[in-house]
């Protein structure tokens, strides 16, 4: 990054005059406490303009204004009514089949991870199948298994949580720098501060877990020796972390866009900016560092036990140390521009956040090294021509993708006036677009109608898919369970595209409209 800075001993930052207004140095104690929520106490001379500028463009009204019968005035701005109670949804959207079906989600995905897991460790990578038995001793054959082979001992919530706590201690500490989110229609256009310091918590990550390994303190692949137990760790961890989030936030009072049905909104959430410390934003932290991290020192677990087994480390892989090692540092490089997506802005954090980060991405997502890790590269060995077609189609890919994200979340900042141009590894061409064209909304909003988004309004969603069929199709397919994760995928990111279409329509009307009109293609340019 071209900017950073951190806390010094005594808790005070040096001052310096070159970091913009628009990113503030790490503050003390007593500083850190405070968000951007009031023009006339903000600490940046240009802030309140900047704030009133947005609070207009989103046509937002006071909180508790009403219209003279009682009722709620104005329009609905994602699921808050303008003038009703936030704590409400007045537009409620039932995802996932309702009730009943985050309830079929909250048990059968670690019911699922449990039985790709004895699949990928006793049944070499194939359906677990047992002709001989009833169904009902084939049930208990399987708890047996994932209780004698997955059980969650000590060392497995040490490792688990020592890594998570670890995590936390580097994001308080680690040198970053601040950004803002959009603004809060429901809190009168507040802007909330992030920290952002992905960069050099994940690449202090890398060294320590490197240090640990040749030390012989804490070896890599001891993540793959002890899979099971943390998996169940990770499983538990979430549910655990979900039962307290939830009622912690109906005892303060927290809850935000509450539809009144507590399964659905358990499973959805119900605090939407929950912090410790006043600015250590949970979401931010678990969807930034826990999933991804893991994922990739996985990886690098595999590439240390193909090591010392073989003296090499096969090509299938290096492409999956690489394809997970670009994901996480994009996430870390792009962290202050996460802040005003879909995730940050709008997903509450309930059980789907926690659990999905804490245990789902990184143990289910991972099965194409776990398949890798388990088998001699001669079994899947793709021929060197094959390969390089995988790494430079993923490079390219990769281009299309971290330059398209970049476009959009540029332009967002740009557009608030949070723009900074950072030096984080790599730097790629047409990441950003001067004077892009737009269509402007009624409301005072601008859609992006440049760059790649001029070509296909879905396109980053086009190299997600393409990602997750690599990971999978480079293992080959002699087992079915590194194909979870692309087939998972592919109806995710259906469905996904499907709510922001949705909601883009409800929220900009015919502007979205000629944007379809003017860029016709949602996935793939003149295809789909």
């Amino acid at each position: 990054m071209s900017e950073r800075v951190t806390r010094s001993k005594t808790g005070k930052t040096p001052r310096k005059s070159t970091i913009p207004d628009d990113f503030v140095e790490t503050p003390s104690r007593r500083r850190s406490r405070k968000s951007v929520a009031n023009p006339n106490r903000s600490e940046s001379p240009v802030a309140a303009e900047e704030i009133k500028s947005e609070i207009s463009s989103e046509n937002i009204l006071a909180a508790n204004g009403t219209a003279a019968n009682g009722k709620p005035k104005g329009r609905v701005v994602d699921g808050w009514a303008e003038g009703a109670d936030p704590k409400i949804d007045q537009n409620p959207h039932f995802d996932f089949g309702g009730s009943w079906g985050v309830s079929a989600m909250m048990i059968g995905f670690p019911l699922l991870m449990w039985y790709m897991w004895i699949g990928a460790t006793y049944y070499n990578g194939k359906f677990p199948s047992e002709p001989s038995m009833t169904w009902s001793q084939f049930g208990r054959h399987l708890v047996r298994l994932a209780y004698t082979g997955a059980f969650p001992h000590l060392k497995a919530w040490l490792i688990y949580w020592v890594f998570l706590v670890f995590q936390g201690i580097m994001y308080l500490t680690m040198p970053g720098v601040y950004t803002v989110g959009k603004p809060l229609p429901h809190e009168g256009g507040k802007q909330l501060r992030y920290y952002c310091n992905g960069v050099w918590s994940f690449y202090t990550t890398i060294v320590v877990a490197v240090a640990l390994h040749f030390s012989g303190l804490f070896k890599l692949y001891t993540l793959l020796d002890e899979f099971g137990p943390i998996m169940s760790v990770a499983i538990i961890s979430g549910f655990l972390v979900a039962l307290v989030a939830y009622p912690s936030a109906l005892y303060r009072g927290a809850q935000h866009r509450m539809t009144g049905y507590h399964i659905y909104d358990f499973f959805m959430g119900a605090e939407l900016n929950p912090r410790m410390f006043q600015w250590l934003d949970m979401k931010m932290f678990f969807e930034v560092r826990l999933p991804w991290y893991m994922l990739f020192l996985i990886s690098l677990s595999a590439a240390a036990r193909q090591y010392e087994l073989y003296g090499y480390v096969s090509g299938e892989v290096a492409f999956l140390l690489m394809a997970h090692f670009l994901y996480a540092n994009a996430c870390c490089k792009g962290e202050n521009m996460i802040t005003t997506t879909w995730d940050m802005y709008y997903e509450k954090w309930g059980f789907m956040l926690i659990f999905w980060n804490m245990a789902g991405v990184p143990l289910s997502y991972c099965h194409c090294t776990i398949y890798l890790a388990n088998h001699n590269p001669a079994i899947y060995a793709w021929s060197k021509p094959a390969l390089a077609l995988f790494f430079t189609t993923y490079l390219f890919t990769y281009w299309v993708w971290d330059t398209s994200q970049s476009q959009k979340n540029m332009f967002r900042l740009a557009e608030r006036g949070h723009f900074q141009e950072r030096q984080a590894f790599p730097q790629l061409p047409w990441r950003h677009i001067q004077h892009p064209q737009t269509i402007t909304t009624p409301a005072g909003d601008t859609i992006l109608v440049d760059g790649w988004y001029k070509y296909a309004r879905k396109i980053h969603y086009t190299c997600d898919t393409y990602f997750a069929i690599t990971w999978g199709l480079i293992t080959g397919f002699n087992s079915p369970f590194p194909w979870f994760y692309p087939v998972f995928f592919v109806l995710m990111i259906i469905h996904r595209a499907w709510r922001d279409i949705q909601r883009c329509r409800e929220k900009y009307g015919d502007a979205w409209a000629e944007y379809e009109r003017r860029t016709p293609y949602l996935f793939i340019p003149y295809v789909i």
